[in-house]
């Protein structure tokens, strides 16, 4: 059986922990080489070690997602390693404790969250795109949230800036249909990553808050992983501008 992503090149911003590094292993085990974009020296070398040790092919590069010529270096440095690229997975960002109402949110969260989910979402689409391009056409897959898509209290901040990647997808999708060139966006719901795991372990109202709301329980980096993997790969090869939730049926 032929691996989902023989021969091709996927970027994976914020690749270092969580759902990057769950997307970047379950990449390679298909036959991708995997470029892991991570800030964080440690995680991201960690990461790259991991797919190597496993029999695959990875890169890291440190990107900074809120910074333009980080974020081109590291395009030119994946397509100077590996010769092409056919997938960006901008899913580097995440919210805090400190978001809030937006009578209550501080405004330097506000800006926070606005520049590493939306702005980096910007970037990586602005330099990511012209190397798919290069290549004949490939997928983008943005990382919105399932509270762009419904009613959520205290993340107002969070929310302003996953509506926004969700809005962007859209009209990217559209202008860059013809050169074959397929944009999505997954949006998550509450995902076990190591630092929700904690989280929810020191916090018994988060875990039951999300045990009652999702219909199947808990989602895992690796549910997060397989949507990725699916839009990445030649199977969704007439899939675009779409909104992916993977939830577990929290927004039903």
């Amino acid at each position: 059986m032929t691996d989902r992503l023989e021969g091709k090149v996927a970027f994976i911003t914020g690749a270092g922990t969580g759902i990057g590094r769950s997307a970047a292993e379950l990449f390679a085990s298909e036959g991708a080489r995997v470029v892991v974009a991570e800030v964080d020296a440690a995680s991201g070398a960690e990461t790259a070690e991991r797919v190597r040790r496993a029999g695959g092919e990875a890169l890291w590069v440190e990107t900074d997602v809120t910074e333009a010529t980080s974020v081109r270096a590291a395009f030119d440095r994946a397509v100077d390693q590996f010769g092409r690229l056919d997938v960006v997975y901008n899913n580097a960002g995440g919210s805090t404790q400190v978001d809030g109402p937006v009578t209550e949110a501080p405004e330097e969260e506000f800006w926070r969250v606005i520049r590493l989910d939306l702005f980096g979402t910007f970037l990586g689409c602005k330099y990511g795109i012209p190397r798919l391009i290069e290549s004949g056409g490939g997928s983008v897959i943005n990382t919105s949230s399932n509270v762009a898509l419904m009613a959520l209290r205290g993340r107002d901040c969070y929310t302003a800036a996953k509506g926004g990647v969700a809005s962007m997808t859209r009209s990217m999708a559209a202008e860059y249909a013809e050169h074959g060139v397929r944009v999505n966006a997954i949006a998550p719901g509450a995902t076990r990553t190591e630092r929700v795991a904690a989280l929810a372990e020191a916090n018994e109202h988060v875990d039951r808050m999300v045990r009652e709301s999702a219909l199947l329980g808990w989602c895992h980096p690796r549910d997060i992983a397989n949507m990725a993997l699916y839009l990445a790969s030649d199977e969704s090869r007439v899939t675009t501008d779409q909104i992916l939730s993977v939830d577990s049926g929290v927004t039903a």
